[in-house]
């Protein structure tokens, strides 16, 4: 696979949109987009493009619930290493953001990169009291670039709005959020801020490690932190040598990953073996650029779906998928939405929660909210993704473990360890006295049904077989109830209006209540007439 150059984004001024519509439409004729599009010349189109469009590549290929496995499984291959950027250019950017000289602040600098993506390149160093740390460097000219070709994208998704085609992907949300992560990843300082709030979420797992972040030597472009010498994660060889047993890091590696996901909604999306390593006892997590993040809500959600495999509950699962997704297009075909989970249910209800792939679990559930028109929160795509990569790793280290089973585990620990038995009396004992456990559920349900009427998603999951003819008959049902309880309602109020010496008076009875008297009677004789008309045509 040849490497793309990306070096002239370092000395070119930046093109105009003109020239840069130009140069993409050159490379589309080039790979004559015209002939159709296949997954593999999609990656090859997408490298071509350039950074930007890699990025969205790398963002489509977590989208299961828009491209087909296909599509995201060549998307996944898209390379992150680019020609490097010259040596001199790394010093002048270095130099140039700190307003000083390079030997002010290292002793010395390898100029043979460790690394070098679309956005930076990275160089192992020394500073001047003799640490060893990592310095990323940013490309210059990187954001200028990529805020042409978001412009050009954005003119695309008019387009591709106005051909309908974004009532099956939403194209402006992609660039969107693309635009907005990359926004992030170029500000070094933002990735120094997640460094620090990993590092002290793991705080208390003590065979949980990651890089020292030097914030004196960081700004938005220069990035300086710890250097690891450690053993990559999937360097077996190497890792037995030094007396590690291979099933406790695995076990050890997807415990901490799930108290990422569930306790602290905040967890590596990249997981692969080249940003893990395992040094003096601990795991390192490193590259700590791209992070997920979940919400509370999200967190319980997830943890329900799990719950919802578990105990083969179609309902809840629905439930769950339609809580979590932002629905956009045409309206719910909950029918639909049923039959698909159920089916994918009924594919887990001969295994063993033991054997469950939770990374395809995950997939399932895009894909399904996908073809039901439900958009999922970035943070579940890019959990899948994530936990796809993680099982791989762990599979390789220890091949009986699954992190299904390790999840459960982990909250059942959860659950009981944060019991509080009196605080449990005082909220539900009246409950289970008398409503029974069941009753105990209902609030959830009720916030569940809540959270569906925000998203305009509520529906009555009524199927009546033959035609509309049994929907029209209800209705019609249903008003005469109406009419019958408000007929009622008047002669009641009247009657008790008829007992006061309320004026003005007409034959002796208050006005009000004679008014209602006979609105009682109209409505009541209107009803018995609809009765007779109904009963005759029989």
């Amino acid at each position: 696979m040849s490497t793309a150059n990306y070096s002239e984004l370092s000395v070119e001024k930046p093109n105009t949109n003109s020239k840069r519509l130009r140069k993409i439409i050159s490379i589309l004729v080039n790979h004559e987009i015209t002939q159709g599009l296949t997954p593999e010349k999609l990656r090859a189109i997408i490298e071509d493009l350039g950074p930007t469009f890699i990025k969205v590549g790398q963002m489509m290929s977590m989208r299961r619930d828009i491209l087909s496995n296909e599509y995201c499984e060549e998307l996944q291959k898209l390379r992150s290493q680019v020609r490097p950027m010259e040596y001199e250019l790394v010093i002048a950017t270095i130099e140039e953001e700190y307003g000083a000289l390079i030997e002010t602040v290292f002793k010395k600098i390898n100029p043979e990169p460790l690394g070098s993506a679309s956005i930076a390149q990275v160089h192992e160093a020394e500073l001047i009291d003799g640490s060893n740390v990592v310095v990323k460097v940013q490309r210059p000219g990187i954001y200028t670039m990529m805020e042409q070709d978001v412009a050009l994208l954005h003119r695309a998704t008019k387009i591709l709005n106005f051909a309908s085609i974004s009532n099956v992907v939403d194209f402006k949300m992609i660039v969107d959020e693309m635009w907005n992560t990359v926004q992030q990843e170029m500000d070094f300082l933002i990735e120094a801020q997640n460094a620090h709030e990993f590092k002290e979420l793991q705080e208390e797992i003590k065979y949980i490690d990651s890089p020292i972040i030097y914030d004196q030597f960081t700004t938005s472009k220069v990035l300086v932190m710890e250097a690891i010498d450690g053993i990559e994660i999937d360097d077996h060889k190497a890792l037995l040598a030094a007396g590690y047993d291979l099933e406790e890091i695995g076990l050890k590696l997807a415990d901490n990953y799930i108290k990422q996901v569930i306790d602290d909604g905040f967890f590596h999306a990249d997981p692969h073996p080249g940003n893990i390593f395992i040094r003096d006892g601990q795991i390192v997590w490193i590259d700590l650029g791209m992070m997920g993040r979940l919400t509370k809500r999200e967190m319980n959600l997830f943890k329900r779906s799990v719950k919802s495999v578990a105990s083969n509950d179609v309902e809840a699962l629905e439930n769950v998928i339609l809580s979590l997704g932002i629905h956009k297009g045409r309206q719910i075909n909950h029918s639909r939405l049923y039959e698909g989970i159920d089916r994918m249910l009924e594919d887990y209800a001969t295994e063993d929660i033991s054997n469950i792939n939770m990374g395809k679990f995950l997939e399932e559930i895009l894909k399904i909210a996908g073809e039901n028109h439900i958009g999922m929160p970035r943070g579940i795509s890019m959990l899948s993704r994530g936990i796809m990569t993680l099982e791989g790793v762990i599979a390789d280290l220890s091949p009986q473990k699954n992190v299904v089973s390790i999840m459960s585990g982990h909250m059942a620990g959860r659950a009981i360890t944060e019991f509080d038995f009196q605080q449990f009396l005082m909220t539900n004992g009246k409950k289970i006295l008398t409503s029974g456990g069941k009753a105990i559920n209902v609030p959830g349900q009720i916030s569940d049904f809540l959270n569906l009427i925000n998203k305009g998603q509520t529906k009555i999951n009524l199927e009546l077989m033959g035609s509309e003819e049994p929907l029209r008959e209800i209705d019609r049902m249903v008003n005469k109830i109406v009419i019958c309880i408000i007929s009622a309602a008047l002669l009641i109020g009247s009657s008790f209006i008829a007992t006061t010496d309320m004026t003005p008076k007409f034959l002796g009875i208050p006005v009000l209540g004679t008014i209602g008297y006979i609105s009682a009677i109209l409505l009541s004789s209107g009803l018995m007439i609809s009765i007779l008309r109904k009963w005759r045509h029989r």
